[in-house]
């Protein structure tokens, strides 16, 4: 088994009026193609929820975007710039318009294995045949449209990853 190392993130749920949500592919060597909300991992000293805005501005280009009550914790494994992590993530919800990205961000997606970024409506979340993070993502968006976002907000645990997509 391959020693991992400790990585705290945080990543942000941002949810359009008509339901949608952000999601950004990514193409990571030892998981494959998968979408993801923006996020990444948190700076030294570094809160969860100041990570989660830091990562949105950095990766959307939007400044206006101000994490809200926390969806779910999780963990799971990757392989982030040759080092093999554990990644311990906090993800919050935000609400926003449904709009495109701004500002240049393509050496900031290029770094982190970005290959592009579109909105998601809860049905075709339900349909995804490509690997979502975490795994039970259209099930959790749907239980914070129907009951509101849950106190205390679930724990995954660690989540192993599924086989690699094409």
């Amino acid at each position: 088994m391959t020693a991992r190392t400790p990585r705290a993130a945080a990543r942000v749920a941002v949810l359009a009026p008509d339901g949608s949500v952000l999601l950004l592919r990514y193409d990571n060597p030892e998981v494959g193609i998968h979408w993801a909300m923006p996020g990444g991992g948190l700076d030294p000293g570094e809160s969860p929820r100041d990570g989660a805005r830091r990562e949105v501005r950095e990766e959307t280009g939007w400044t206006d975007v101000e994490p809200g009550p926390l969806l779910c914790t999780w963990e799971h494994d990757f392989t982030r710039v040759t080092v093999p992590v554990r990644q311990h993530e906090h993800i919050y919800v935000a609400y926003a318009p449904h709009r495109p990205l701004t500002g240049d961000l393509a050496a900031a997606h290029s770094a982190d294995g970005i290959l592009h970024a579109r909105w998601w409506t809860p049905a075709e979340l339900a349909a995804a045949e490509e690997a979502l993070w975490p795994p039970n993502l259209a099930e959790l968006l749907a239980g914070l449209r129907a009951h509101g976002p849950q106190d205390p907000a679930p724990d995954l645990g660690y989540v192993p990853n599924a086989a690699p997509s094409d």
